[in-house]
This record gives C-alpha cells, structure tokens and sequence, in this order.
C-alpha cells in the first residue's frame, strides 16, 4: 500500500507544494510544529532515510537545504532545524522547522493556519527559491 507522501506525490492527495524536482518534493507540513514547517521527501517510496542509495540521499541533503535557505528568507526566524523522525510516516522524510526556540522542534506543541495563510506561506517560499 502507498504511503500517504506517495499518495502526494501521484496527486492522488493535494498539498501546498513549495518545490519539486525528478527526484524530490517539498511541501508545507499541514500538521506544522511552526509556521513553514515544510518536509523534503524523495519521490521514490523508502521507508528509512538510511536505507536511500547514497546518490540520492546526498541530493536529498542538497535539495534540504535549498529549501532551508528560501524558509530563512521567508519566515522570520533565527535559524532552520532539521530533523528526521520517521515513525509517523513509512516514507524517508526531512522536517525543516524555522526556530526561535527550542520548544518548536518538539513535536508535541502544533500551530494550525487556515488554507489561504498555507497557500500564501507556500507561494512566499517558492518566491524565495
């Protein structure tokens, strides 16, 4: 069965896209730990990040950080976390959170916005690229 990243990925499930690329997608986390919570998958469905062939792996990291620098220009922030939890989610996946404090990356605390401050925040990153 695919993963609901796979779903995204097909257009079978909508999302606020950023970037996308052959290989990868970067989209708003709709479920987000700070306002432009964004995750970088692989298009290509893995489980663990560590299972990704190391070619992709580092275009993964390369694409990451691209779209951490078009966050650091859009959301007000002292800088960009990145983390890879992977439970929730059977699908490789980064998480990349704008930080003002350490609370943010904690995954218990959630901000929630409406589908025009998504859609707005998305175009404004995608500006930024």
């Amino acid at each position: 069965m695919s993963s609901i990243f796979t779903k995204i990925v097909n257009g079978e499930i909508p999302c606020y896209k950023i970037a996308e690329d052959d290989n990868f997608l970067a989209f708003l986390d709709v479920n987000p730990n700070a306002k432009g919570h964004t995750l970088c998958i692989p298009k290509q469905e893995i489980n663990k990040i560590f299972e990704i062939e190391e070619e992709l792996y580092i275009g993964l990291m390369q694409f990451s950080k691209k779209i951490a620098i078009a966050l650091e220009k859009t959301v007000p922030c002292k800088r960009v976390g990145m983390a890879v939890v992977g439970l929730e989610v059977p699908h490789a996946h980064v998480h990349l959170i704008p930080l003002n404090e350490m609370d943010e990356m904690r995954f218990q605390n959630k901000v929630s916005f409406s589908k025009e401050e998504f859609e707005s925040l998305a175009q404004a990153i995608t500006n930024n690229l």
